[in-house]
C-alpha cells in the first residue's frame, strides 16, 4: 500500500509537547493547541487510506517527508531539523488511532527520509512482512 498526503509537512513534532505539574507535585505531558491541530490534520488526511482491516503482522514503513524547497534543489536531502524520528512519532500514533494496524510496535522496519521538494507532502509505503515458520522475516 502506498499513498501521498498532499500538504506542507509540519515542522513542529511530538517532542515539543508540554510538561505540566499537578498540585500534588506529579508531572504530566500534554499537547498544546498547535500539536492537537496537527494531530487532527493527520487524522483527516489519513482516514481515506485506512485499510478495511488493521494489519496484524510485522510491518515495514517507508516515509518520505517532502518539504517546500525554497532555495534548495528538488530532491535534495534535508539535513536540518526536525529530526526524522521526531517527525514519524505522531504520524505513526495517528495511523494507529485510525486503524492501519493494531499497534505501532508492529513496525519492525522503518525507512525515513526527508527532502526538499517542488511538491510538498508525505509519501507513505506500508509493506506487510512475511514471517517464515522459523520466526524470521
Amino acid at each position: 500500500m502506498h499513498f501521498f498526503l498532499n500538504m506542507n509537512p509540519p515542522t513542529k513534532t511530538y517532542q515539543e509537547h508540554r510538561i505540566g505539574k499537578r498540585k500534588d507535585g506529579s508531572v504530566y505531558t500534554y499537547e498544546d493547541r498547535e500539536l492537537r491541530e496537527i494531530r487532527v490534520m493527520y487524522r483527516n488526511k489519513l482516514v481515506k487510506f485506512v485499510p478495511d482491516h488493521p494489519i496484524e503482522g510485522p510491518i515495514r514503513l517507508v516515509v518520505k517527508w517532502c518539504f517546500p524547497r525554497d532555495r534548495h534543489k528538488d530532491g535534495q536531502y534535508k539535513i536540518t531539523k526536525p529530526d526524522t524520528d521526531n517527525l514519524d512519532k505522531m504520524l505513526k500514533d495517528v495511523m494507529t488511532e485510525v486503524g492501519f494496524w493494531k499497534d505501532d510496535a508492529q513496525v519492525a522496519s522503518e525507512i525515513i527520509e526527508k527532502f526538499w521538494a517542488d511538491i510538498p507532502g508525505i509519501y507513505v509505503e506500508i509493506y506487510e512482512l512475511e514471517v517464515n515458520p522459523n520466526g524470521r522475516t
